[in-house]
């Protein structure tokens, strides 16, 4: 992967040159990862024109740590634990060739970056930008395969909750369990808090789980992913618990499902964002659910589970291929709940099958 990464940090250090900027500080810990493999608690990576350094604090012991360490990298260890790595590595810069310095404003405090300033008073500040970020959009096939396999631990982590005993357990206790199951299938963790809803709080977007007991002839939504060598993927699936679906049930459901299908469809490259959204929101509209909808029908995944591109009635662009996304509409009325379906693809031409799922746990509405 040492390659790869700095493959990765000879595209970033075009983007600058061609920007004007002869070194570049990046803060943001997933960003950091991208590039280098590894985004040790506090660290902050140099693209500098003589050399480039991961300068971070002394890590404690058994501090987790998050990837591997490079072993293409000079790292730079700050000697105090009190110290500002950013501040450390813009204070090198001029001794490594750099005449100006773009840094990510988006990531930094005010503060921060008046601490830097007052450390190269003879470098030009500069706004990186989301310039890592816009190269994090489109993955290679070995940054999807590591979401497949996160996709399949949380597939497995799901079906086993299904196939047990639910009534009368709380939405945490269900959560918990979740995450426990992630675990044991080989996940780094979980990609996010895990959102379990019953009864009125189902259908909800990222519910965080109650006290509150699963009742027969409640809906039950469960969202929940795994993290996978840093890579993130996103389930999301309503039930009915107990006797059959009452017919309210049922055809709420049936909507929620056209609305998703209607989305999964749509995902193309050079699909435009907005009308990805369009394409899954006409649908509930149509039925008369407008208001009850979301206000997004999904996002990208990756090292975050919330990154571009944002598939919102106001989004803008398109969608390329290799892109990982989820779409996810939902109904929700707050005094009986309602339907979540969420799926993570990666976007693919038709020449390729078009859209590729990764996360298969049925769809069918199942009592449970």
């Amino acid at each position: 992967m040492s390659e790869v990464h700095a493959s990765r940090r000879l595209r970033l250090r075009e983007r600058c040159s061609a920007a004007g900027s002869a070194a570049a500080l990046v803060s943001r810990p997933a960003n950091i990862r991208y590039l280098t493999g590894w985004a040790p608690s506090d660290a902050v990576l140099m693209l500098a024109p003589a050399e480039d350094l991961l300068v971070h604090r002394r890590r404690v012991y058994g501090e987790p740590g998050e990837g591997t360490p490079p072993d293409d990298l000079r790292r730079v260890v700050l000697p105090s634990p009190d110290g500002d790595p950013a501040v450390a590595a813009a204070d090198l810069a001029p001794g490594l060739g750099a005449d100006s310095l773009a840094v990510e404003e988006h990531h930094l405090t005010v503060a921060r970056h008046r601490a830097i300033a007052s450390v190269t008073p003879s470098l030009r500040l500069l706004d990186l930008g989301q310039a890592v970020e816009q190269l994090r959009l489109v993955k290679d096939e070995e940054e999807i395969a590591c979401l497949r396999i996160a996709a399949e631990i949380t597939d497995q982590a799901l079906g086993e909750l299904l196939e047990s005993i639910l009534v009368g357990r709380t939405e945490r206790h269900l959560a918990l369990e979740l995450e426990r199951r992630l675990a044991d299938h080989g996940a780094d963790g979980p990609a996010f808090p895990t959102y379990v809803g019953t009864g009125p709080h189902s259908g909800a977007a990222r519910h965080r789980p109650t006290d509150r007991r699963v009742e027969e002839g409640d809906f039950l939504t469960v969202c929940l992913g795994a993290c996978y060598r840093g890579y993130r993927c996103e389930v999301g699936r309503t039930f009915v618990i107990g006797a059959a679906p009452a017919n309210w049930q049922i055809d709420l459901y049936d909507v929620v499902f056209d609305a998703q299908r209607a989305g999964r469809e749509a995902l193309a490259p050079g699909a435009s964002c907005r009308e990805v959204d369009l394409a899954a929101r006409r649908v509930l509209e149509r039925a008369g659910h407008g208001e009850a909808a979301g206000s997004w029908t999904g996002h990208g995944v990756g090292l975050e589970i919330d990154e571009d591109p944002r598939l919102t009635p106001s989004a803008m662009g398109k969608l390329d291929a290799c892109v990982p996304v989820t779409v996810e509409p939902g109904v929700h009325f707050p005094d009986r709940g309602g339907v979540r379906i969420d799926d993570t693809l990666v976007v693919r031409p038709t020449a390729d099958g078009g859209p590729e799922l990764l996360t298969i746990t049925t769809k069918e509405l199942l009592a449970l």
